[in-house]
């Protein structure tokens, strides 16, 4: 996998870089401020790109903004974005519109390296994957009544759903059947009046859709 990496932190990046190439990935180009990251991107065109939200020289949203415009000019470039805190406005538009290869990650989940080199991998072959605190937030937030009315059991498999789980992993994580979890989903998709699928991915992506169009409402 070619990969580019924007951090401004020089340990952290370091350390990305060594891990990736050590996996057996190869990073083409590294970007440590805001300004150096849609040329590198528009000139590499990586598999997947690993971006810091808050870069130099503002602090703000300069890695989140990099990706949106190269997901313009590149559809569909996996982006794994990550960030310090849960900042559910940058997770909402890097979400928006059911984009597909994306991914939102708290910057300590980069130090459980299966459960980052997974998020990685997800993202590149047009999955979606993010942290279960961000997957928290969005939908400790949402107070209407579709949301309300999932047992706890359904949100449990929503929550992990979101997080670009498929069936198979949820089963084994809630200990039930794979029956069980399509009967779980089934329903949450009743109650959300979001159209079933055969496809886990785009069972997914329905999801987050859902919890975006919440957002911006």
């Amino acid at each position: 996998m070619r990969v580019v990496i924007a951090e401004d932190n020089t340990l952290l990046r370091e350390g990305m870089v060594l891990l990736l190439t050590s996996v057996g990935h190869e990073v083409v180009a590294v970007a440590s401020s805001g300004p150096e990251v849609l040329p590198a991107l528009l000139d590499h065109r990586p598999d997947a790109a690993v971006l810091d939200v808050r870069m130099p020289p503002g602090f703000r949203d300069e890695g989140l903004r990099a990706a949106l415009a190269a997901r313009r000019e590149i559809p569909g470039l996996p982006v794994l974005v990550l960030s310090q805190y849960v900042e559910e406005t940058y997770a909402a538009e890097l979400l928006g519109g059911g984009a597909s290869g994306v991914g939102y990650l708290l910057k300590d989940r980069v130090g459980r390296v299966d459960e980052f080199l997974d998020a990685l991998e997800r993202v590149a072959a047009g999955g979606t994957a993010l942290d279960p605190e961000v997957v928290t937030e969005l939908m400790a937030r949402r107070r209407d009544d579709p949301l309300d009315s999932l047992t706890p059991r359904e949100r449990e498999v929503l929550h992990l759903m979101a997080e670009g789980r498929d069936n198979s992993t949820i089963a084994t994580l809630l200990v039930v059947t794979e029956r069980a979890v399509s009967k779980h989903i089934g329903n949450v998709f009743a109650k959300l009046d979001l159209p079933p699928s055969d496809s886990g991915h785009r069972r997914v992506l329905a999801v987050l859709a859902y919890l975006n169009k919440k957002h911006a409402g």
